[in-house]
This record gives structure tokens, C-alpha cells and sequence, in this order.
């Protein structure tokens, strides 16, 4: 299989210009967002949160929030939430505790560990996209 054809079977890093300044989001084989940034000032900025996606994912414990006395995990993490609407979610954190991706909302926290999972996969290897200004 050649290097072309691997690509088609792992998520990527889409990076876009926003009105405000440009921002990446990680989408899985199937197209779907896993995870999304900030909007950053620069597109230098961008990439250094690519870059810190791709390696803070990769040792990231999980931190389940949902639960009572939850056992906090240190930094670099993906703390797991229930937003104010009843949705699952979860934020990664980078080693000095700043958050460089949110996900989406998720009905069921099984899907949202899948987000985490597909995040942990999908992350450290995925190629950077960069779409043309709109």
C-alpha cells in the first residue's frame, strides 16, 4: 500500500480561517469532527496546537468528571464532562493545564470515551490539511 493510500484510512487536522483568525479541527476516517481548537491569531500559533494535540494525546489520561470524588489525573489529560444541557463532552489539556481541543456534544458517554479514543488514535500521526480561504 502506498504512503497516498494510508491517508485515506486515518483522521486529519483540517486547518481554516475563521473571521476572526484560524483554527483546526481533528476529523475522524469518516469525516466526522472528533475534536476542535480555539481560534488563534496566527497561523504559526494554529500549528503549534496542532502539534500539541498530536502530542499530548498520545499520553493523556482520562479524568471522568460525571462521577462523585472523581480521581483528578494529572496534566496532560481528557477531563470528561456533562455539559449544562446533558451531553457528554470532553476537553484535552495540555501539560501546563491550558485546553487545546473540545469535542462536540455526545447523548451517551460511550460515545464520548470513543470521541477520547478516536482523538488517541486518529491525533498523533494524522496529516495537516489547510483549506483555501474562503
Amino acid at each position: 500500500m502506498c504512503c497516498e493510500e494510508m491517508y485515506i484510512y486515518m483522521g486529519k487536522f483540517v486547518v481554516k480561517h475563521t473571521k476572526t483568525g484560524i483554527k483546526f479541527d481533528l476529523k475522524a476516517t469518516n469525516g466526522q469532527v472528533i475534536a476542535t481548537s480555539e481560534v488563534y491569531n496566527s497561523k504559526d500559533a494554529c500549528m503549534n496546537g496542532i502539534e500539541s494535540v498530536k502530542k499530548n494525546s498520545a499520553v493523556a489520561q482520562v479524568e471522568d468528571q460525571t462521577v462523585e470524588n472523581f480521581e483528578k489525573q494529572k496534566n496532560p489529560k481528557f477531563q470528561v464532562f456533562k455539559d449544562k444541557a446533558g451531553e457528554f463532552r470532553f476537553n484535552l489539556t495540555a501539560k501546563n493545564g491550558q485546553i487545546i481541543a473540545v469535542s462536540e456534544g455526545y447523548k451517551t458517554m460511550a460515545n464520548c470515551i470513543g470521541g477520547v479514543e478516536s482523538v488517541i488514535s486518529n491525533a498523533p500521526d494524522a496529516p495537516v490539511e489547510e483549506l483555501a480561504d474562503q
